[in-house]
């Protein structure tokens, strides 16, 4: 894996982004969490990209609040356009 940033999935609508910083603290250096609102996905970015490895080898498919995460390298977001209800007459 290149990147240090890391898709988080199937989560609880209720867990904190601390809560996640915690569970990837032992695998590194958290620099950043984002919780995507109450969508159950976020992103964590961790300080190298050998850190966001170990971290998602190790949660991916795991148990957290009774679910099971999915952990995966985080892809870039795709453009989208300025304004999608914008018509021209």
């Amino acid at each position: 894996m290149s990147g240090n940033k890391l898709y988080v999935g199937n989560f609880s609508y209720s867990t904190t982004e601390e809560q996640l910083e915690e569970l990837f603290a032992p695998f590194g250096q958290v620099t950043q969490v984002t919780i995507i609102g109450s969508k159950g996905f976020g992103f964590v970015e961790m300080s190298s990209g050998t850190e966001a490895d170990a971290a998602k080898e190790a949660l991916d498919g795991s148990s957290f609040s009774g679910r099971t995460l999915r952990v995966d390298e985080a892809r870039p977001q795709k453009e989208r356009p300025a304004n999608r209800n914008f018509k021209r007459y």
